[in-house]
């Protein structure tokens, strides 16, 4: 029946979605079974849908609605029942460092935190210790204090526990006292909260003053420990440093042993000894010791020279010699030869060798030639004596400093102890020189009572309850009762298993849209909606069959079926409406009503149901019996007849394969209305007959489960699924419901249609 399609609603859109389809099935041409039936979601990974989201809160938004309204309740009430509460604060400024009076480090200097952050941290630490809470109940007498006890509720009866009260006193004041360091400065916030103005300043301030007296008294305290400490270190250190001089000077005493430093000085403890006329001396051991070294040194490279000048003076006969070659009596004696040899050349020429005169020149060159010899023998001699003279200094200072090496290897091994004994007492002298000046200044620091810590600004009466705070309370309230309405808009939509817009169809089915069909508005039916050719609903139709012209290469197939996987999905009235649009274009359509079970094509178009398909595939009569004419031109309807016992063995026939052909001969295209396909075996037995199949979706209304469910039987059918028809689609609000029903009496049955059909409603 026309009725098959709910009322209400807009079609704002609806072209435009179906026109989609168009294109769709320009790029992908539907063909195979089993194509694009995928149950992942191939369209992951197109970023964030905005729409989508935008979608949901509008379908959701009584949902984020109620739920703000219940959370600012919620909040109005807890913030009217809650006691008010009123909080004091006072600044504090707390320095890491007290003024420095003095140039040496004060004992209780905060340099000996290793951090400028873990001092802080002990600051306020501090400032919610249960001691400073213990001695601030004592300081206030808090436990006599009716006005504090009364703020807190506390009666009579519990004084009779003074420790008790004294130490429940000092939990509230921790549990109500906040410590709020002021950012990038040495400010701390320390604010205290009670159910009583004055109660709360007079607590601030008082934890305030208690802070600083007990920093005082703690530093006071580290002063006189340390003074008292250090009193008993220096005695013992002066016992020490006494005891080690006497023994150092005893020592040296007994050994023999003087130090005398660089310039003569003595070393610490020889005053006290009084051994500096003592022999056995290891300083001047050692400095003679050294300066017989060097000598020895010295000697020993005069030796070298020497002896290398008398080598030199031994090899041949000594001219060569640097002593004689500069000697001037060898000089004079050298030339007065020449001269002489000059002479004898040149009388040779006119005297013979034998001529007296030549003779005497000749004598007298040979007594010049002995005085030369002797005297570089006479310096050969003084560079021997000089060689033998070096040898005897050399082997002297070698004794010396023999003898001394021993005597100072003795005194070495009798001076280990003194050395002992001498860093003993250089050490005791500095660790006492160290606590006498640490002691002087401990004292005069102890004096001053330096604090680092101050008040910026004292705590004064609150004029007005900090809590509750009405407007943050309603603001938290609506802002949680915001999250939890998305929370619960989200959750609702994930448990949301319907198809409910075009977008979903293909990635959620896994095939193409072919239409959307608009939900019409409430008083509207679809016959009356079909009949204005320009309406979004037949505009909507218009465009799923255009879809459908593009579904296969040969255009719109010959026979094609309506099917849905539940009733009520508006798959009759999609049926006639595909029918009449191919209709209106020219084509010759059959309308075929193959569900035997609850038909309803008769009563939409006002056909007779006398007799139909039930007796076409009885073969009691033909198509031309069978065939009425419509309203519409070129469009014929073969009713379903009388329902028969058994459907599905009734269409299982060969008769329905003959009938398509036959048709398909006489016609250009068959739509045929077939029964829901999940329950029921009849719409399986259709689809494998016919070339083409279309599957009616109810958008809102239809599981995701159960349309995949449809699609696979259909598949294992061999139906040629060609894409979706979404129906109802409201582009509103899809979460809205639909009226009335198929007339079925219950879904997913085998006994579909037992219950009789209701009459068409006007």
């Amino acid at each position: 029946m026309v009725g098959n399609q709910h009322s209400g609603g807009d079609y704002t859109g609806a072209v435009t979605v179906a026109n989609g389809a168009l294109a769709t099935m320009q790029n992908r041409r539907v063909g195979l079974p089993g194509e694009f039936f995928d149950e992942s979601d191939p369209a992951g990974g197109e970023g964030l849908d905005l729409f989508r989201y935008l979608h949901i809160l509008q379908k959701h938004w009584l949902v984020i609605v109620a739920a703000i309204v219940v959370s600012i309740a919620v909040g109005l009430t807890l913030t009217l029942m809650t006691q008010r509460i009123y909080t004091a604060a006072v600044t504090l400024q707390i320095d890491k460092e007290a003024p420095r009076v003095l140039d040496g480090d004060s004992l209780n200097s905060p340099r000996d935190v290793t951090s400028y952050d873990e001092f802080f941290q002990t600051q306020y630490g501090l400032l919610n210790s249960r001691s400073l809470a213990l001695r601030t109940v004592d300081r206030l007498n808090l436990v006599n204090d009716s006005a504090f006890l009364k703020a807190y509720g506390i009666g009579p009866e519990a004084r009779r526990d003074p420790e008790r009260l004294r130490q429940s006193l000092a939990g509230i004041l921790q549990g109500s006292l906040q410590v709020t360091p002021v950012q990038r400065s040495r400010l701390v916030r320390v604010a205290f909260s009670s159910p009583d103005p004055n109660v709360s300043a007079r607590i601030a301030n008082g934890i305030a003053e208690n802070f600083i007296s007990s920093t005082l008294e703690r530093r006071f305290d580290a002063s006189s420990y340390a003074r008292k400490f250090l009193e008993e270190r220096i005695a013992s250190i002066r016992e020490k440093l006494e005891a080690s001089e006497r023994q150092l000077v005893d020592y040296a005493k007994a050994e023999q042993i003087v130090s005398i430093g660089g310039g003569g000085a003595a070393k610490p403890g020889e005053a006290s000894g009084g051994g500096g006329e003592s022999g056995g001396n290891q300083s001047l051991l050692n400095s003679s010791l050294s300066g017989l070294n060097s000598a020895l040194t010295e000697a020993r490279a005069a030796r070298i020279m020497a002896e290398e000048r008398w080598r030199q003076a031994q090899r041949g006969s000594g001219a060569d010699l640097p002593e004689v070659m500069q000697s001037p009596t060898i000089q004079a004696l050298t030339n007065s030869r020449s001269a002489l040899e000059a002479d004898y050349q040149q009388k040779l020429q006119t005297y013979r060798p034998e001529f007296p005169e030549m003779v005497q020149l000749k004598t007298r060159i040979g007594e010049l030639d002995r005085q030369i010899q002797a005297e570089v023998s006479t310096i050969q001699g003084s560079i021997k004596r000089q060689y033998d003279m070096a040898v005897g200094q050399e082997r002297s200072f070698e004794a010396q400093v023999n003898r001394l090496t021993g005597a100072s290897l003795d005194l070495r091994g009798r001076t280990i102890q003194y050395d002992i004994i001498q860093r003993e007492v250089d050490t005791n002298r500095t660790l006492y020189d160290g606590l006498l000046q640490r002691y002087k200044e401990i004292g005069v620091a102890g004096g001053l009572s330096t604090n680092n810590v101050s008040v910026v600004d004292p705590a004064r009466v609150p004029g007005a309850p900090s809590k509750p705070q009405p407007v943050k309370n309603l603001i938290a309230a609506a802002f949680i009762g915001l999250l939890l309405g998305l929370g619960a808009s989200f959750l609702l939509e994930a448990l949301d298993e319907t198809v409910r817009a075009p977008q979903d169809v293909e990635p959620q089915l896994g095939l193409p849209l072919l239409g959307t069909i608009p939900k019409l508005e409430k008083g509207l039916s679809p016959a009356e909606a079909a009949m204005n050719i320009r309406s979004h609903f037949s505009e909507a139709y218009y465009s799923a069959r255009t879809a459908l012209q593009f579904s296969t290469d040969s255009g719109v197939p010959k026979s094609i079926l309506v099917v849905s996987a539940r009733p009520s999905e508006g798959k009759t009235t999609s049926a006639i409406n595909l029918a009449q649009s191919l209709a209106r274009l020219g084509a010759r359509v059959l309308l075929v009503d193959a569900d035997l079970r609850n038909p309803s094509v008769h009563r939409a178009l006002r056909a007779q149901n006398e007799a139909g398909l039930s007796n076409y595939l009885s073969g009691a009569a033909s198509i031309d019996q069978l065939a009425q004419a419509v309203d519409v031109p070129n469009l014929l309807v073969m009713t379903s007849g009388p329902l028969p016992p058994s459907p599905a063995e009734l269409l299982s026939s060969s008769r329905l394969t003959e009938l398509l052909q036959e048709a398909m001969e006489t016609f250009d295209h068959v739509v045929i209305d077939g029964p829901p396909v999940m329950g029921l075996a009849d719409a399986p037995l259709i689809g494998s007959r016919a070339a083409s199949t279309v599957l009616v979706v109810e958008a809102g209304k239809t599981g995701r489960r159960l349309v995949k469910a449809a699609i696979r039987r259909m598949r294992l059918a061999n139906s040629r699924l060609l894409g979706v028809l979404l129906t109802k689609f409201d582009a509103r609000n899809t979460s809205y419901g639909y009226g009335y029903g198929y007339g079925y009496g219950y879904q997913y049955s085998y006994d579909y249609g037992a219950k009789p059909a209701l009459p068409p409603q006007a």
